[in-house]
């Protein structure tokens, strides 16, 4: 059987293994990469991309006043991260709001959007072949609907009606964990909105990469990715 490459933009590993050897009561080997809690499909090659990872970071860290700036900083440096991260996520992330949050990883996250978009392009065969593919992160909807809205946006075909369509559909389909899922969003500092697919997220993405980049081909471009390859990934999915 071939094998199918799965995407996993990650963030909440460590939690939701943390969580796994809890149920389990087993320990976390030293060393551990986080990633426990993920099946183990055969004939699938995982690409583990930390998509809001340390630029994003820093991205949200400079949007704290000098006050909460330090404090963070203290508190990660003392080893209270939780602490650190509830203010991040009540002082920043609650405010932005997952489409300003979605923004902020377009403006970021610049290094990470290159190595998936180079991903889409690469026309390896056999064990290394990239299509198809299942993009996926915790919920598959924030930053997996980020990346699939991209996608789409690069085919040229699909009407913003379609893309809007298709993205609101994941909130009624995640419904049957949202108490599980507000546990965690409350150790963050969020609120139940992280739960939902915000109106307006595929408007404001296309507004933004329009107004700022050109649009997603300017934007792709712009953090690194060559036209040739965006003409590949472009054939691939319209073919």
């Amino acid at each position: 059987m071939e094998n199918e490459r799965l995407m996993i933009l990650r963030t909440e590993h460590q939690m939701a293994t943390a969580k796994l050897h809890a149920e389990t009561g087993t320990s976390t080997p030293p060393n551990n990469n986080n990633t426990d809690h993920l099946f183990q499909l055969p004939h699938v090659r995982r690409q583990l991309i930390s998509l809001t990872g340390k630029a994003f970071e820093r991205s949200l860290l400079w949007r704290l006043d000098w006050w909460n700036f330090f404090k963070v900083l203290a508190l990660a440096a003392s080893g209270y991260r939780n602490d650190a991260v509830i203010i991040v996520g009540e002082q920043v992330m609650s405010p932005r709001g997952l489409t300003g949050l979605g923004l902020d990883t377009l403006d970021s996250s610049t290094a990470e959007m290159k190595e998936i978009f180079e991903l889409f392009a690469s026309q390896n065969d056999g064990a290394d072949r990239t299509y198809p593919a299942l993009v996926h992160c915790t919920q598959g909807k924030d930053r997996t609907g980020l990346v699939v809205l991209m996608l789409l946006l690069l085919t040229g075909v699909v009407s913003d009606e379609a893309m809007t369509a298709d993205y609101v559909r994941s909130e009624p389909e995640l419904v049957v964990e949202v108490e599980e899922r507000m546990k965690e969003i409350r150790k963050l500092g969020l609120s139940e909105d992280y739960t939902k697919c915000p109106d307006g997220f595929t408007t404001e993405i296309r507004r933004h990469l329009q107004e700022r980049y050109g649009g997603v081909d300017g934007y792709l471009r712009f953090v690194g990715v060559e036209k040739k390859k965006l003409d590949v990934i472009r054939e691939a999915l319209v073919a």
